[in-house]
């Protein structure tokens, strides 16, 4: 017998939704739904094992039913436009597991499934349909059963006669006399109000019909239910009649066309890798191995001697480190892959090869890495220069995909559906367990490697094509990967017995202040510890209670924050926390990375992390070091140059991101300011308290510059309460004033967040995407944090795009005039050079021009330049 399994697709798929929490991809596609949907359908293929089977979705909201009753379905709350987006590609999942779907215009789903279902009664075939619609019940005959959804999706309840009959006490027919009388207010059918589903049961059992009521009127007992129906009989068959499901839709295609198709698997683990639904590949029965397939037959070859045929055209080229610190460091291995060659080149072999030198820095000679950065500074810790590196597979995925928490080789490749790769830390282990494997396993595990980076390198290069990022890509981020590799080789020289004497310095300190504590507290006791402190404070000293925790009284920063005019003894406490941190986070740190025989320490610019397209510091985070407290920027005499007679030489971009704005914005006002050179501090507080530019007071001045900086990050009123210490009220003042002071900001803000919500991403100006999946979220904090980000990653983002562009074009400068000054960081909107005295003035023309001209707004972009013996001097 051949079996039928019809599904009803909008039914499923709203239930699906509103079953699963919002779910999306790494590109910010919801998905939810559509792995709900998954998930019941390969469910239903498992337990049915079906020969034939349609999904039948509604073409569109109006139907035949509405001409007889324009309020049909009406009511209804709007499809979310989270599930809306999802139903195209759960039918993309249909046609890609090669399953038949139908939708006809001007008919409802149901009336697909009862055309079907009763070309099907006539013939050899058991019928089976799924849906969370009550009115599919009236098509249970003797060869079709209807499964009903419970909770969830994938609990069903199965009815056939005999389970209508036990439930309802007639035959699937009556289920439509049974909506005439008490209607369905999901799909706003009318019925004969006051007759609920109890009174209708009653009324079929004595009269078998809603003609047999209406041919008995006068049977029924009740005066006031005869009058409801008396009055209401004309709106009843017509609620019978909307709630007929038709069985003679015009279809075509013949029941043979819904035979279940041979899937092909390579396109079904590829749309489920994209969907990241490798979970339910198991229910499919298709094997991960199967990607794997190319590697079956891999001969491991371990290459002891490189000869130039080998490494003659361009390739893919993995250099291996295990430590994510690679400065100085044991390289493991290193593969090298092409459609013609592949191979394992061990590390000895590599660095003592003039052939692979001689390659590694041709230029013509292009090479395909998964870091270029890390590529880059390995090699050249080995004296080997590293040049026609090409693409770059990490900075590739952090373009197209920059919200994911990962992009390692073997993440990418399971996301971009390439292979299945053995994660590193499966081959090395991980902590203290960490080792290198015999050469075979760690061949193979390279040579795959570089297999994944060039098979990717067309795929990623046309999906940035596509995002029209190619240019961001080649021209911005690939050449500044070099840049930055040089600045972490270069690294900053470290005068080790200046930090060591701020370090005993202090340690003094923070004696001292203890002791002071001690004195105020009235006794000894350890500050570090919050139990003895929450004592001290609480019971001691009896101040008010802020905060309990499951352990005592809480002593956080922000608890001690709101004590500060309760007691002398807060005001140390948080003083000596402070200088705590500078002592071990920042002396004692730093001591810790400075290169033993260089005296220099070597921060790794992590490229592709923010989703601003900010570049950011580790091991150490020298964009970190806090400013703000003395003691804190007193750390920065510690860098030096390197050279003797030499200048630290610093650069800042002076209000980039308000400068953006202007740009981005285009409001009249703000336009005129910074064309003007006007302090645009001092501009807002004059618009935003309407007073002369001579009546602006420090506190008015204090004020709008919190004003400022919070609108491009999208602050609240309560967010700018508690900057200035007022209250919301107030706050919300400011924030009102100011755009309508400057409505072009508040245009702007306005119309990003309506394109972010129709794209479900935002832009830089040169193109940087930022996916959004949250800004249509239901759940308020989610979608307002979206609504900030939308506001300010065309702002933030424009501006580390800027100083990028400007970090190349001052390098391409310095070649250009064969100058020796050398760019040494980037923190947020500054740059850092060391300069020869005979330099000096030539820098200090170079640039600032450049920095000002690396890219073309409205309004100026300006930089302030200052110099001196250390870091600190040269602020």
């Amino acid at each position: 017998m051949k079996k039928l399994v019809l599904i009803d697709g909008n039914s499923i798929a709203f239930r699906a939704f509103f079953a699963l929490p919002l779910l999306n991809n790494d590109k910010g596609i919801y998905t939810n739904a559509v792995y709900g949907f998954t998930t019941m359908l390969l469910k239903v293929l498992q337990e049915e094992k079906p020969t034939h089977v349609l999904v039948a979705f509604d073409a569109g909201k109006t139907t035949f039913r509405h001409e007889t009753y324009t309020e049909y379905k009406g009511g209804r709350e709007k499809t979310p436009p989270e599930l809306s987006e999802q139903l195209p590609v759960i039918r993309e999942v249909l046609d890609t597991l090669k399953i038949a779907r139908y939708e006809a215009e001007n008919y409802e789903a149901d009336d697909i499934i009862g055309t079907i279902a009763k070309r099907a009664q006539s013939d050899d075939w058991e019928v089976k349909v799924y849906s969370g619609d009550k009115d599919l019940l009236q098509l249970v005959s003797n060869n079709v059963d209807v499964a009903l959804t419970r909770k969830g999706i994938t609990n069903v309840d199965t009815y056939d006669v005999k389970a209508i009959d036990e439930t309802y006490g007639f035959e699937p027919s009556k289920i439509i006399d049974m909506k005439g009388l008490m209607g369905d207010s999901s799909d706003n059918i009318p019925g004969v109000p006051g007759v609920g589903e109890k009174t209708a049961l009653k009324l079929l059992k004595q009269f078998g019909s809603l003609e047999g009521v209406y041919e008995d009127l006068d049977s029924v007992s009740g005066k006031k239910m005869k009058e409801k129906l008396h009055d209401n009989r004309e709106q009843a068959f017509m609620s019978k009649q909307l709630a007929t499901i038709k069985t003679d839709v015009p279809i075509d295609e013949q029941l043979s066309d819904y035979q279940l198709g041979e899937q092909d698997e390579d396109q079904v683990i590829s749309l489920f890798k994209e969907l990241e639904f490798s979970s339910l590949l198991d229910q499919l029965g298709i094997e991960a191995s199967n990607e794997t397939d190319d590697f079956e037959e891999l001969e491991v070859n371990v290459i002891d001697e490189i000869d130039e045929d080998l490494l003659s055209s361009s390739c893919a080229l993995v250099v291996e480190v295990m430590d994510e610190n690679y400065h100085d460091t044991e390289i493991v291995g290193i593969s090298i892959y092409h459609e013609d060659q592949y191979g394992f080149i061990p590390t000895d072999v590599a660095l003592q090869s003039e052939v692979f030198k001689n390659w590694a820095k041709d230029e013509s000679k292009q090479k395909w890495v998964f870091s270029s950065k890390r590529a880059v500074v390995a090699l050249g810790w080995h004296g080997i220069d590293l040049r026609g590196v090409t693409f770059d597979m990490q900075l590739a995925s952090y373009l197209l995909d920059p919200s994911v928490s990962s992009h390692e080789l073997a993440d990418i490749a399971k996301r971009k559906g390439s292979v299945q790769l053995p994660s590193d830390e499966a081959i090395y282990g991980k902590g203290a367990k960490q080792q290198i494997p015999d050469q075979e396993t760690l061949a193979e595990h390279l040579i795959r490697k570089a297999s994944v980076v060039y098979r990717m390198y067309e795929q990623m290069s046309q999906e940035l094509t596509d995002l029209n990022m190619k240019e961001l890509f080649f021209d911005l981020e690939m050449p500044l990967s070099v840049i930055l590799g040089k600045m972490e080789m270069n690294g900053v020289r470290v005068d080790v017995d200046e930090l060591k004497q701020m370090g005993e310095s202090l340690t003094k300190s923070l004696a001292e202040i203890e002791q002071e504590i001690h004195a105020l507290a009235g006794e000894p006791f350890n500050i570090n510890s919050p139990k003895q402190l929450g004592v001290i404070l609480f019971e001691r000293l009896e101040l008010p209670v802020i905060k309990k925790t499951k352990t005592g009284y809480s002593t956080s920063a922000d608890v001690l924050e709101k004590l500060r005019d309760e007691h002398e003894i807060v005001e140390k406490i948080l003083h000596y926390r402070q200088l705590g941190k500078l002592n071990s986070t920042y002396i004692e740190g730093l001591l810790k990375v400075v290169h033993p025989n260089k005296n220099k320490i070597h921060t790794i610019f992590q490229q592709a992390l923010t989703q601003t397209g900010r570049l950011s510091s580790v091991e150490p985070n020298l964009q970190n070091i806090p400013v703000r407290l003395e003691e804190g920027r007193k750390i920065r005499r510690a860098f030096v140059p390197d050279q003797k007679g030499a200048y630290i030489f610093a650069a800042d971009y002076s209000q980039i991101e308000l400068r953006v704005l202007a740009h981005i914005c285009q409001d009249e006002r703000l336009l005129h300011a910074f064309k003007n050179d006007m302090d645009i501090h001092t501009k807002t507080a004059m618009d935003v308290f309407d007073v002369t530019e001579e009546e602006v007071t420090g506190d008015m001045r204090r004020t709008a510059k919190a004003v400022n900086f919070g609108i491009v990050y999208g602050i609240s009123d309560y967010g700018l309460s508690q900057n200035l210490g007022i209250t919301r009220k107030e706050a919300k003042s400011f924030i009102d004033r100011y755009f309508e002071s400057f409505p072009g900001v508040k245009a702007y803000m306005d119309d990003i967040v309506e394109k972010a919500r129709e794209n479900g991403y935002v832009t830089t100006m040169l193109n940087r995407r930022r996916y959004l999946p949250d800004i249509t979220s239901r759940n308020f904090n989610k979608r307002s944090f979206a609504e900030r980000t939308a506001m300010n990653t065309p702002i933030q983002g424009s501006a580390a795009d800027i100083i990028k562009k400007a970090m190349l074009q001052i390098s391409d400068r310095l070649e250009e005039e064969q100058l020796s000054s050398k760019m040494l960081l980037q923190v947020h909107d500054e740059l850092i050079f060391e300069v020869p005295e005979n330099e000096l003035e030539t820098m200090s023309k170079i640039v600032p021009e450049v920095m000002e001209q690396a890219i073309e707004i409205d309004v100026p972009l300006l930089v302030d330049v200052a110099y001196g013996f250390s870091w600190y001097d040269a602020k």
